[in-house]
């Protein structure tokens, strides 16, 4: 086996083995390099020199029930948090179109705690229209929500539903226990019977193993989803999660480079924790094969200037999509 037979398999419209993939994950040392190549070459060949930006709102944040490990939100997480209702429209469009003059493309509504109620669900959807005459694609993330409710965003404009299945199956208990994994994917699937773009993908850096990654990946492969949001713990303080050292930034730019091995032709989106765990190798991840990139801050961490991630992307020759 050799990193050139794989990487001509997938460009020549193969797909990796388990088998492979695993060999990949043995990867070390200078041979890292040589691997983040050929994922790049592979972004290359799938998906160009473009770069797709996106950025979110916290439209509601604080007071959710359920007892995620990783999140300040938590209903067990003890760290200071900000808490409010549904922000008003009007700071929705704001927003929006202070991300549209960044360059980002897509734009996500997120919302703190299990679901939201049909009320807000209108709310919501007027958020979506006004997402969408910003002339930016309308994304939201929302928890748990029903056919209706999707139904009802879909006909305001929305253009993708972001659901993280976070870790593989048997990691799963780990990271929550007051929803299931079953419950993540009963969600997807509603989604992509709905024929609604999905974005789903997950946290690295929780106390997973390897295997627990390629599962999730292969996971991902089968659920065909659209983009693949890669992000990296962010120890706080008060959550269960909140002492877990960091990842070494060579192993998650592996993470990065193995998932484009694994889904060439999709989205490979860096999200949260990117500056806090990459550091100075930040400007590594669309050479290990990412073609996305969350930009501005985040839910309850702070990410990396918008204009700062313009500048990367034009000094390493890419375009924003």
């Amino acid at each position: 086996m050799s990193l050139r037979a794989v990487r001509d398999k997938i460009i020549e419209g193969g797909r990796i083995s388990r088998d492979e993939a695993t060999w990949l994950v043995s990867t070390e040392d200078s041979a890292l390099f040589d691997l983040f190549a050929a994922a790049n070459s592979i972004r290359y060949h799938f998906k160009g020199d473009a770069i797709d930006l996106c950025s979110i709102v916290s439209a509601r944040a604080g007071g959710c029930s359920e007892d995620c490990a990783f999140c300040a939100q938590s209903s067990i997480s003890a760290a200071p948090v900000g808490r409010y209702p549904l922000k008003p429209e009007a700071v929705v469009k704001k927003a929006a179109i202070e991300a549209r003059k960044n360059k980002s493309k897509r734009f996500c509504v997120v919302t703190g705690g299990r679901g939201v109620s049909d009320r807000d669900i209108g709310k919501i959807a007027a958020m979506v229209s006004t997402i969408k005459e910003a002339k930016l694609l309308p994304c939201a993330t929302l928890g748990f929500i029903n056919g209706e409710q999707l139904s009802a965003l879909m006909e305001a404009g929305l253009n993708r539903y972001h659901h993280n299945i976070e870790t593989s199956a048997a990691f799963f208990p780990n990271v929550c226990t007051t929803h299931s994994f079953a419950d993540k994917l009963r969600t997807i699937e509603m989604v992509k019977a709905a024929g609604c773009s999905l974005c789903s993908g997950g946290i690295f850096g929780m106390g997973e193993t390897w295997a627990d990654r390629l599962d999730m990946a292969f996971l991902l492969r089968d659920l065909d989803v659209d983009s693949v949001p890669i992000n990296f713990l962010t120890p706080i303080e008060g959550t269960k999660m909140g002492r877990r050292p960091p990842l070494d930034p060579l192993e998650a730019l592996k993470i990065i480079a193995i998932y484009r091995f694994i889904l060439p032709c999709k989205e490979i989106r860096i999200c949260g924790g990117r500056l806090q765990t990459l550091g100075q190798l930040n400007s590594f991840i669309f050479m290990a094969g990412a073609d996305g990139l969350l930009t501005g801050n985040y839910l309850t961490t702070q990410g990396r200037a918008e204009a700062d991630d313009l500048s990367l992307i034009t000094a390493l020759g890419l375009r924003y999509a």
